[in-house]
């Protein structure tokens, strides 16, 4: 049940009505009215203050220096509720698609100074080391974001499959690719964390930081989006991409699948062996 007398407070207004859309982790989630017939989606959790607060600072950071910005607005947060506008979801289009090809370029070219960020970081609701780092994205992406989710999961995976992505690691100079400065990136950019709304698409629900941006369109692939070829086209006629690049999705993907292995269980233990595989196949 969401706190009404809290959210008023935090909005500075009165809350007319609330509709509970569910739960998702460690929140709930919810649609509000408020007094001056304004809707918002509020997410609320008892005792996630700090994911929270992460989602706001990568919401706030990706939008820093775009014009028209295509992520979620904040509109209050604090230890037990995060506040954005509500967003009327539409089908997707060819023509949203392409826009938002464009927009996620744009997003790409802000400035970063390091790989990681200046927060705490969390996917869904684990720990996401978000260390800043002066390393080659390739020895930083193992470190930080391979090896810890490989010992996280490691009881779901058998010996040799554990050897197999430690080999990943030890390769992944020579699997990234050409060298690329730190980008802002979502982070966690599946096709649920992408709202159609107002003509475009708009990113909700991020594990922003610095990092790789084929990291981004490799998790656009794995669970599939609508018109993901209109995406490209676009963003890659804004921002070219290093030869090869199709070749290392599954090195990017290969971080996501080991957050659901750790998150939901060997269910998910062919798809990270299968990444791993085809890594090493493509390097």
């Amino acid at each position: 049940m969401l706190d009404h007398a809290h959210l008023s407070r935090l909005l500075e207004t009165s809350i007319d009505t609330v509709v509970d859309l569910g739960a998702r982790h460690s929140w709930t989630l919810h649609r509000a009215t408020t007094g001056n017939g304004q809707q918002v989606f509020v997410k609320a959790a008892a005792d996630c203050g700090p994911v929270l607060a992460a989602e706001a600072a990568g919401l706030r950071w990706l939008a820093t220096g775009t014009e028209s910005s295509p992520v979620a607005e904040v509109l209050a947060v604090d230890e037990k509720m995060l506040v954005l506008p509500w967003l009327a979801p539409q089908a997707s289009t060819v023509e949203a698609a392409r826009r938002f090809g464009q927009d996620l370029a744009t997003v790409h070219s802000l400035p970063a100074e390091a790989f990681g960020a200046d927060w705490d970081g969390y996917i869904a609701d684990l720990a996401l080391d978000n260390t800043p780092s002066s390393q080659p994205w390739s020895t930083w992406y193992a470190e930080a974001r391979l090896l810890p989710y490989l010992r996280a999961g490691h009881q779901h995976l058998q010996p040799a499959e554990i050897r197999l992505i430690e080999e990943v690691t030890a390769r992944i100079d020579s699997l990234a690719g050409p060298t690329e400065p730190p980008t802002r990136i979502h982070g966690d950019l599946w096709s649920g964390n992408v709202v159609w709304s107002g003509g475009r698409g708009v990113l909700i629900d991020p594990a922003a930081h610095a990092g790789h941006r084929e990291t981004d369109l490799a998790m656009l692939a794995l669970f599939g989006i609508d018109h993901l070829d209109h995406i490209l086209d676009n963003y890659t006629e804004a921002t070219p991409l290093a030869d090869g690049w199709p070749d290392r999705i599954p090195l990017h993907q290969l971080h996501p699948l080991l957050v659901h292995l750790v998150l939901f269980g060997a269910r998910y233990r062919s798809a990270v062996v299968e990444a791993a595989t085809a890594a090493l196949r493509a390097g």
